[in-house]
């Protein structure tokens, strides 16, 4: 297994090279889908049908917006976790999508990166439902860890042989320090889900927001402690101001 690193419109892309497939990591965001084309295609020299599966770790448009884009132009299987519902179900959630895809624009514009059109469909049916400590279907070599928190369905990917673990949105490293992602739904969870990766020793974590580092003991304790004890959520903030504006008319 050869993982590929590349940069992807506001969070990093990995992908898995076989000799005779391709795994995608995480379902990436709707402006990545060119990019992942040219470099399977132009780089690699390979076919967009070896692109076999793709993990969605959670349904953030840098997460899952290119997945059912990629699963229709090429026959790949989908595999997210299996909990039941949809993230973004009912008005609150059709506004909750909208507002991801805004913050993910006004995050591309931090970076300096143009506007583009990210839209992605706001349910998601995988052909694979994964189960916690359940292997990859077709990639024996990856084993799925539930890291529930950030939403009620992130999952993380633990490659036991080169002892690297891909988590996502699991923390994000921010001028050197590691910090909670934003938002956080589950609190409890999420300091449980903390806990759980750090147990298991890899040697690299592999972030969608900080690329590849190695954690000490020291910054997993720092990371712990600053974890959020109440729901640290952008969309509960606008809905409690809301709130507050229709209570003061």
């Amino acid at each position: 297994m050869k993982l590929h690193y590349l940069n992807g419109y506001i969070q990093n892309i990995y992908l898995a090279e076989y000799a005779d497939k391709l795994l995608l990591l995480d379902g990436c965001c709707r402006a990545d889908i060119a990019m992942i084309e040219n470099f399977i295609v132009k780089e690699l020299k390979r076919s967009m049908s070896d692109l076999a599966l793709i993990v969605v770790t959670h349904m953030h448009p840098d997460h899952a917006g290119a997945a059912n884009i990629l699963r229709k132009k090429y026959g790949c299987k989908v595999a997210a976790a299996n909990v039941p519902g949809q993230w973004y179900s009912g008005i609150d959630g059709k506004l909750m999508h909208l507002t991801d895809m805004l913050l993910t624009l006004w995050v591309a514009g931090r970076q300096k990166k143009a506007k583009k059109y990210i839209y992605y469909s706001s349910s998601l049916t995988p052909d694979y439902y994964l189960v916690d400590q359940a292997i990859l279907p077709g990639f024996e070599d990856w084993q799925v860890h539930f890291t529930q928190g950030h939403t009620d369905r992130d999952i993380s990917l633990h490659h036991k042989a080169s002892e690297q673990i891909y988590v996502a949105d699991l923390m994000v490293k921010v001028r050197g320090a590691f910090i909670p992602p934003y938002p956080v739904f589950y609190p409890n969870r999420y300091i449980e889900s903390l806990k759980k990766i750090k147990a298991l020793n890899v040697e690299s974590v592999l972030l969608a927001h900080g690329a590849k580092v190695q954690l000490t003991e020291q910054q997993w304790q720092q990371l712990i402690a600053i974890a959020p004890t109440k729901p640290a959520t952008h969309w509960r903030s606008v809905k409690t101001k809301l709130k507050r504006v229709l209570l003061n008319q």
